[in-house]
């Protein structure tokens, strides 16, 4: 009986002392006194900024981080409230600090400027690599290849509907509701239509804007009015449920971005590409507690698990669709296949050797690196946010305002 007892004692202390080194499963490479605070443009009604809070919380909580070392700011406006925000989260001890926005920069960068002790980080920024602080960094993800594959579902819905009868192949018209003429945006509806293109030559598509990232009366609007043009399959480049909604109505099918709405709009929605931010925040809050440098300007995709797609909803997508996506999302990772191969695509009927890009911003917004070589556009490369502007044939602005 002692024996067994002993026996029992052991084994309690070696599971015991499993826990404490792995945490039961998380990793304990941070220390009891680290900080990191995030600052959100809206809150988790947004499906942009859902999906960072999602993979804060899943980084922090591998890490094994209390609810003391995290800090959120929701719904921190593109102004100067967002410099308010960084100097309280710096005041407030952390030593690292997040955000989420293109229009939130400027204010980290001014913040950084102040708290030379403090890493900030932002999400879709340009200017770390020209302004080189050694506490100021920004970071994206390769979503362009993710948006790619979503389009080659899309033109496989494409391609069922013509086989059935539904529509002619002329017919195989897409819309598209994006916020802003900003190269990010322009970079993920040209990938998501030459992914469609891959697999269905003869689409088209049409582009309505918002002037807003979230805004889901306007995103509806620009869906309805999509539709009324006879545009038979809807994605977006918006952060509400209003174009994902407006397709469930109509019965049109739908690509979202930035997560699932199959349980919102179970009949019309195909698949979702997206942004995985916990690779991110898991890197920079280990380099900062081990205090080690954090690259200047960070971007990752497929391989690093930064960029994923959704699981196919198989009651709407076409007979076939998940094996075509990954066979070529491994076609993407080898190399093989270029989301901007220049032969497949022309500008005012032109194929293009040459196109100087506006990688390092300045206020002229001066085009100043060439991004065409080897045959392809080379997004993301010169820096991690997007850079690819161009308007190739195919696809239709139905307004240009923003």
């Amino acid at each position: 009986m002692k024996k067994i007892i002993s026996i029992l004692l052991v084994a309690v202390m070696l599971v015991a002392s499993i826990c404490m080194l792995s945490s039961c499963g998380k990793e304990t490479t941070v220390s009891n006194d680290f900080k990191i605070g995030f600052i959100f443009l809206h809150d988790e009604n947004s499906t942009y900024d859902k999906n960072f809070l999602d993979a804060a919380e899943a980084a922090t909580a591998e890490l094994g981080l209390s609810a003391e070392q995290v800090i959120y700011k929701t719904n921190v406006p593109e102004g100067n409230e967002c410099y308010e925000a960084a100097a309280d989260l710096a005041d407030q001890g952390c030593d690292v600090v997040f955000a989420n926005s293109f229009g939130h920069e400027p204010y980290i960068l001014k913040a950084a400027k102040e708290f030379p002790e403090v890493q900030f980080c932002h999400a879709t920024g340009t200017t770390a690599h020209t302004e080189k602080l050694p506490n100021f960094h920004n970071a994206f993800a390769s979503i362009y290849e993710g948006r790619y594959l979503a389009g080659i579902a899309a033109g496989l819905k494409l391609n069922e509907m013509i086989e059935a009868g539904k529509i002619t192949a002329d017919q195989a018209k897409m819309g598209y509701v994006g916020a802003y003429t900003y190269a990010e945006v322009i970079s993920g509806y040209t990938s998501f239509y030459l992914g469609a293109k891959s697999v269905c030559p003869t689409v088209t598509m049409e582009v309505q804007f918002t002037g807003s990232w979230y805004d889901e009366a306007l995103e509806k609007e620009a869906a309805t009015k999509l539709l009324s043009n006879n545009c038979v399959l809807i994605s977006q480049h918006a952060d509400s449920m209003g174009a994902p909604t407006a397709c469930e109505n109509a019965g049109v099918p739908n690509v979202s971005y930035n997560g699932s709405t199959e349980a919102a709009c179970p009949n019309t929605f195909i698949v979702s590409s997206r942004i995985d931010w916990a690779p991110y925040f898991k890197y920079i809050i280990n380099a900062a507690t081990k205090n080690e440098e954090i690259a200047l300007d960070w971007c990752e995709g497929f391989e690093a698990g930064s960029v994923k797609l959704t699981d196919v909803n198989e009651k709407v997508a076409a007979k076939g669709t998940k094996e075509a996506i990954e066979d070529a999302k491994a076609k993407l990772v080898s190399g093989e296949i270029k989301v901007f191969d220049t032969a497949n695509f022309t500008v005012e009927g032109k194929k293009l050797d040459s196109y100087l890009a506006d990688v390092d911003t300045d206020a002229a917004y001066e085009k100043d690196t060439e991004a065409i070589a080897d045959g392809y556009f080379h997004e993301s490369e010169y820096r991690s946010a997007p850079y690819f502007d161009l308007q190739i044939d195919g696809i239709t602005l139905l307004n240009s305002m923003f």
